[in-house]
């Protein structure tokens, strides 16, 4: 699997369940996030957007993705709400690798580029190195309606938190179902 195959796979509606371990307080909390992946062409005028913003040729885009996402976390009552965009551009001499362009970070609220590794398990890593932390998540699939992600968020010098999610799909999105059904009918 590669890079858009697997965000073609992840693209539809997820309900999310989450369990974050805080290690410097010795807790757990739980949470909820209804997600939405949609992709996007690699000429979309938002992916073009986004790689011109990083001072990257657009055509280097593989395609794309918008996230949004609405969920709780149990510590809090405030809604977690938000949406983004995530382009992957392939590294020229590794295709499996590459950094993946962000509107918007899950850890901090500012556009960031990180990195992405394919493995040969065909889970995904993405590495995101912000201005005060580093992040890293693994995502996989389970089977085609199931996805799973772990995290690390390590901040100051020491790991302050992991993260464990499972996903699963509840459909797929209208333009979705709309492709599908357009390359059923020909």
């Amino acid at each position: 699997m590669n890079i858009v195959e697997f965000f073609q796979q992840s693209a539809g509606k997820w309900f999310s369940q989450r369990t974050s371990h805080h290690l410097a307080f010795k807790q757990s909390e739980s949470g909820k996030s209804d997600i939405v992946i949609e992709m996007l062409p690699s000429d979309n005028p938002e992916v073009v957007k986004l790689c011109e913003q990083y001072e990257i040729d657009p055509t280097l885009a593989l395609c794309g993705a918008r996230v949004t996402w609405n969920g709780t976390m149990e510590w809090d009552e405030e809604k977690h709400t938000g949406s983004t965009v995530l382009v992957p551009i392939a590294d020229p001499e590794n295709p499996k690798e590459g950094k993946l362009l962000r509107e918007m970070g899950y850890a901090e609220k500012a556009p960031v580029a990180g990195r992405y590794k394919m493995g040969d398990d065909e889970a995904l890593t993405l590495i995101t190195e912000y201005e005060s932390m580093y992040s890293e998540e693994r995502l996989w699939f389970a089977s085609p309606n199931l996805r799973l992600r772990n995290s690390i968020l390590k901040r100051f010098g020491g790991f302050s938190m992991a993260t464990f999610c499972s996903e699963i799909r509840m459909g797929v999105t209208q333009p979705q179902a709309e492709a599908a059904n357009s390359t059923t009918n020909t």
